[in-house]
């Protein structure tokens, strides 16, 4: 089990403004469900949070589908200082990303308005993908995408062990499974070592 403490002032500050301008964006170009508008901090913020005592130590991150900037920026606020690169293909929501970065004062976030596949990103300490896709599908991308050594980080809902059954007929990794704090049914899976099993 892990633990996160509360947000300091800094960090509630850089959250509070990015919630602020989720909220407002999110009535023109849809970057969380309409259900979740009255629950973000629990459902996007503090589900985000929860993932920072899981990363790695130092070096870039990176964060596909960045979407409304979750859980990057959220991580970002915690880190401002840390290289951040979100790829995200649809061009309303880069835009969302970018004033956001520079409504939080994140100077160290790059916003890659490409596909996933055709990014290019220097070799990433640890990668974050939230409600993107499958394991099976995101596993190409971590293992070109990371640098030796490197970690990927993926919420999961109950779908958690059906996707990794999945994945390991061609995968090899080694997984540690954490226990979301924010929804008793999902969790968090924490991947290195990820290589192609052998034919």
């Amino acid at each position: 089990m892990f633990h996160v403490k509360q947000p300091d002032g800094a960090i509630r500050t850089r959250l509070d403004a990015f919630r602020d301008l989720l909220l407002t964006w999110n009535a023109r170009i849809n970057l969380i469900a309409p259900a979740d508008v009255a629950q973000v901090e629990q459902r996007h913020i503090a589900d985000s949070l929860q993932l920072l005592p899981l990363l790695p130590e130092a070096g870039p991150m990176g964060d596909l589908g960045s979407g409304g900037g979750l859980p990057a920026l959220v991580l970002a606020a915690a880190e401002p200082d840390r290289e951040w690169h979100l790829v995200e293909s649809d061009r309303r929501k880069c835009a969302f990303l970018i004033e956001a970065a520079r409504v939080m004062d994140l100077p160290a976030i790059r916003i890659h308005a490409t596909r996933i596949e055709d990014a290019a990103l220097p070799p990433l300490s640890g990668l974050t993908a939230r409600a993107l896709a499958p394991l099976a599908k995101l596993l190409p991308h971590a293992a070109r995408l990371l640098a030796p050594g490197g970690i990927a980080i993926f919420p999961k809902g109950r779908n958690a062990e059906a996707e990794l059954t999945e994945a390991i007929r061609d995968w090899t990794m080694t997984i540690e499974r954490h226990p979301s704090r924010t929804d008793p049914t999902a969790a968090i899976l924490r991947l290195s070592e990820i290589r192609r099993a052998a034919p």
